[in-house]
């Protein structure tokens, strides 16, 4: 399983799903080495699936970093940190994040939208 690793350690994701909110946005940078990038895909595409179908899911999008960055970040928007909560705790979502290997680490952190 990926090392989840808190952006923020002062405010875990756990500690997050705790905030009644909505709509927010995750953010989920992962470290994947360099030779298991299309491995990490092909599993993350599957999880991506799933969540999609999940009540409360509003649309997911990932990112690569550039100059052959080891880098990869998903930004999922969901209607609520419930819902969030609710399809991440699943055991279904649970069995899928079981299979990445244990080399690839994993920093979420739920977001909320501001004016500026």
């Amino acid at each position: 399983m990926a090392k989840l690793q808190s952006l923020d350690p002062t405010t875990p994701m756990f500690a997050q799903f705790k905030e009644k909110t909505g709509p927010i946005v995750l953010a989920n940078t992962f470290v994947v080495p360099k030779e298991r990038t299309e491995a990490f895909l092909t599993l993350f595409r599957r999880q991506a699936e799933f969540m999609k179908a999940q009540p409360g899911f509003v649309s997911l999008q990932m990112h690569k970093g550039t100059a052959d960055s080891q880098l990869l970040m998903n930004v999922a928007v969901w209607e609520s940190t419930e819902a969030l909560a609710t399809a991440f705790g699943s055991p279904e979502f649970q069995r899928m994040a079981a299979e990445f290997p244990d080399d690839i680490v994993s920093y979420p952190h739920i977001f909320e939208q501001i004016d500026v």
